[in-house]
């Protein structure tokens, strides 16, 4: 491990941060190897408890490191990378990257749609929306918190059941002849509450990402409307760029 240098100008934690990330990168440390300690790193680089901890924290934040309480701080497991240029669903996506999805289906409900929504889906005051809401799974490890609002006018017949252990997209293509065209996503970091932190297995406070979608037919009619929130520690998204 090479040490910090006290002559530069870059901060004593920023450096003691790039020290660590460069022995995880170099698989000097891999993924669940514990990390020295923050003793450790202070004796080894002549900095204080703060400082060590600074480092250690600001990387845990990112994703790069894990804590477990009474045990010590590890190298966290690198993150599944996600193009986002396709339109697919969350089970679609990841079994196309041979890997093992369950979903929860925490609540299915008819209700009346909020004004928000009325305009969002292009909706009368009196219309319906069914609101479904599904912790989804990747390898038996909680990775996303799911809320889908869909007009009941296109898929009355929609259940619970018939979302049991399906995808959403599959269902509506194959019950319902309804298949998504395109739509329009925005994704922004948000911090998790109580319930989801909870719920998806990490700590109150941590930064998730929030993804807005909105999904339209090829007719140019709005399919649903959904919210997601997903593990930061475990997601990363690449977006290809062309030269137009």
């Amino acid at each position: 491990m090479r040490k910090v240098d006290k002559e530069s100008p870059l901060p004593l934690y920023y450096q003691l941060k790039d020290i660590i990330s460069e022995m995880i990168e170099n698989e000097e440390l891999k993924p669940d190897d514990p990390i020295p300690s923050e003793r450790e790193l202070c004796e080894y680089h002549g900095v204080s408890r703060m400082t060590a901890n600074k480092a250690i924290t600001s990387l845990v934040t990112e994703g790069v490191l894990y804590r477990e309480q009474g045990r010590g701080t590890f190298v966290a497991r690198s993150k599944e990378k996600h193009q986002i240029s396709n339109l697919l669903g969350f089970t679609e996506e990841m079994r196309r990257r041979g890997l093992e999805v369950s979903t929860r289906l925490l609540s299915f409900r008819k209700k009346a749609a909020t004004k928000r929504l009325q305009q969002e889906l292009e909706l009368g005051s009196d219309q319906e929306i069914f609101e479904i809401i599904r912790l989804r799974s990747v390898s038996g490890e909680p990775y996303a918190l799911e809320t889908a609002y869909i007009p009941v006018a296109l898929c009355a017949r929609l259940t619970a059941e018939l979302l049991d252990s399906r995808s959403l997209y599959d269902v509506l293509n194959r019950e319902f002849g309804l298949e998504a065209d395109y739509a329009y996503q925005t994704i922004e970091p948000v911090a998790v509450n109580d319930y989801e932190s909870e719920i998806m297995a990490i700590r109150e406070g941590a930064l998730a990402l929030l993804f807005s979608r909105r999904t339209y037919l090829r007719n140019n009619v709005p399919m649903e409307v959904t919210k997601a929130i997903y593990r930061g520690d475990r997601y990363k998204y690449e977006i290809v760029l062309k030269r137009s």
